[in-house]
């Protein structure tokens, strides 16, 4: 088989994947591994883009809008929680400011 052809198959699927994890990327609690792979595989999908056509091109796009909007959510939830956990993490009595 030719190595275009091969390289393209590749890609093409690499886009729809990274579409599908895109998506994936915007679901509560388990969406920032998927929107991280997502990214990644993106990557990967556009080394090929300068030489061959990407029929898929625009769902490799739509896929990183998601996995990006999701790993900046996602990343902002996550820091927020553990910031919240160490400002209260001097016990469970002690609510008062400073008295």
């Amino acid at each position: 088989m030719n190595t275009d052809a091969i390289a393209k198959i590749r890609m093409l699927e690499g886009s729809l994947r990274c579409f599908a994890y895109g998506l994936l990327g915007l679901l509560p609690v388990i969406g920032l591994p998927f929107a991280i792979a997502a990214l990644v595989i993106s990557g990967k999908a556009r080394v090929h883009e300068n030489r061959l056509w990407n029929a898929a091109r625009s769902y490799r796009l739509i896929g990183v809008v998601c996995a990006a909007a999701g790993t900046i959510f996602w990343f902002c939830v996550i820091s927020l929680l553990i910031y919240n956990s160490v400002v209260n993490s001097n016990g469970p009595d002690n609510y008062s400011s400073g008295d």
